[in-house]
């Protein structure tokens, strides 16, 4: 194999390489967005818990089980 071709398969791996590294960037960045949406649902459902706590309703934690 020459000099011209080696460089040729790497010009090659390296495009497919940058290319796979963009895929993975973007599935991060998705997984980031699903992750900070979660973290504001466990937040909100915290603060509702806290709130009903505050107010003197039962909270969730406070129920009992039917079979008891």
């Amino acid at each position: 194999m020459n000099d011209s071709q080696r460089l040729i398969d790497l010009e090659i791996r390296y495009t497919h390489m940058e290319e796979l590294v963009n895929e993975l960037n973007l599935i991060v960045a998705k997984q980031q967005l699903t992750i900070d949406k979660l973290d504001r649902e466990v937040l909100d459902l915290v603060k509702m818990n806290a709130k009903s706590d505050v107010q003197g309703n039962r909270a969730l934690k406070d129920d009992i089980p039917p079979h008891y």
